[in-house]
């Protein structure tokens, strides 16, 4: 058989708009994602997608210059690409993970292709056909044209939070904290739950908590229907703390997030479930991989967001089809958004699940005229920074947090 050659690989930068900027502990998404589309062509014709957070002209031509590494690599090749781009000497002067990522999305992408197979065939086979997933909750601040979507009082995010389960019939609600004070945010989760009725729930303030207030925090919600408690405070010794005060399972996206620190969790035990994030490990195959190690050792698993468009919750949804173990709904923060760069738009919800695209590859394609008008839009208006909140321009963010916003300003 001849396999295809990878000779080119464009990387075109986007911004698509939310419903309403997003807060949370280090700042906030100002009104829209900026994602960087990847297109991997090979010589028979075949493209591949990726996607990666972020943008720009630094990250453009990060790929351009990893096509000095790559043309005319087998995209089946994927254990002999991690190398070239992620070896670990090399990568402690270029931490190419998330590059790595977005290739290797674009390569299985072009291998489902040249198979005529759905990229969840190549991971061993799907076995379930939907994944269901969170809602996930922020406190916003409202649009700057509208004036709607604010979520800041606690009546209104019980009311966005039923608004989410009536539209698009989710079962499990989580909340992005570390924005307001402990005690207020504490306030409005209890209210979130128990309006949601018997649905289960889950807290993450990004890491914004001392450990001590994590742990104070975490007594204070042990009644409610909590599915886990993510990363409260930093640090796989601070969440080994709070895990052994607090009686709700433990999650993470931050302190395991390769390997190394998934076997140190084995053997000296921090956390109880890992959020496996396609971009944050390099790629589909080593989630699949640690999921397996995690099936292992009965650590649960979930899939988590870092705000994806189409083609990443395309990787996301192949993952959550072919892992046994996924036991709790996904992450996604992909409702906030109002548009999508794919064919079709929006992928629908219904009873808070996606189903898994069964055509070859990734089994999306790009809508040429939408990455257009938002690649577009993303020269207009330009990125923005994660770590900095538009309503406080002189705050940065610590870790602990003790400046805290205030939920009684409006902006």
């Amino acid at each position: 058989m001849k396999y295809p050659k990878i000779v080119d690989i464009r990387a075109t930068t986007v911004t698509v708009p939310l419903h309403a900027p997003l807060r949370h502990s280090n700042g906030a998404h100002w009104g829209r994602f900026v994602r960087t589309l990847v297109e991997v062509e090979t010589d028979d014709g075949l493209i591949g997608l990726g996607e990666m957070g972020g943008g720009g002209e630094s990250a453009e031509a990060a790929f351009r210059q990893l096509k000095t590494y790559l043309v005319g690599h087998n995209p089946f090749e994927l254990e002999a690409m991690r190398f070239k781009i992620c070896n670990p000497t090399a990568s402690l002067y270029n931490n190419r993970t998330q590059l790595h990522a977005a290739l290797e999305f674009a390569c299985l992408d072009i291998m489902g292709k040249f198979l005529n197979v759905p990229v969840y065939d190549l991971l061993g086979g799907k076995v379930r056909d939907t994944v269901g997933f969170a809602s996930y909750l922020f406190f916003r601040y409202p649009h700057a044209q509208t004036g709607a979507g604010e979520v800041r009082t606690v009546d209104q995010l019980v009311a966005e939070a039923k608004a989410l389960k009536a539209s698009h019939g989710f079962t499990a609600h989580k909340l992005k904290g570390g924005v307001f004070a402990p005690d207020y945010e504490l306030e409005a989760f209890r209210a979130m739950a128990h309006a949601v009725g018997p649905d289960s729930v889950r807290y993450d303030p990004n890491a914004a908590l001392s450990t001590e207030a994590a742990i104070r925090f975490g007594h204070a919600i042990e009644d409610l229907n909590n599915d886990y408690f993510e990363d409260p405070t930093w640090g796989l010794n601070g969440m080994r703390r709070v895990r052994e005060k607090v009686r709700i399972p433990l999650a993470t996206n931050t302190v395991v997030i390769n390997f190394e620190q998934l076997a140190t969790n084995v053997r000296d035990p921090a956390v109880d479930v890992i959020l496996l994030d396609t971009t944050f490990w390099g790629g589909i195959r080593p989630c699949v991989k640690a999921a397996g190690v995690c099936e292992t050792f009965q650590t649960g698993i979930a899939v988590h967001s870092s705000g994806e468009l189409g083609v990443q919750l395309a990787t996301m949804l192949h993952l959550g089809a072919v892992v046994p173990n996924l036991a709790f709904k996904a992450d996604a923060h992909y409702h906030h958004l109002v548009d999508d760069v794919i064919v079709g738009g929006l992928m629908p919800y219904v009873n808070g699940e996606i189903t898994v695209p069964s055509g070859p590859g990734l089994g999306v394609t790009l809508d040429r005229e939408r990455v257009g008008k938002y690649a577009e839009l993303y020269k207009s208006l330009g990125g923005y920074a994660y770590d900095r909140d538009p309503g406080r321009p002189e705050w940065f963010p610590l870790v602990p947090n003790a400046q805290w916003a205030d939920h009684r300003e409006t902006k």
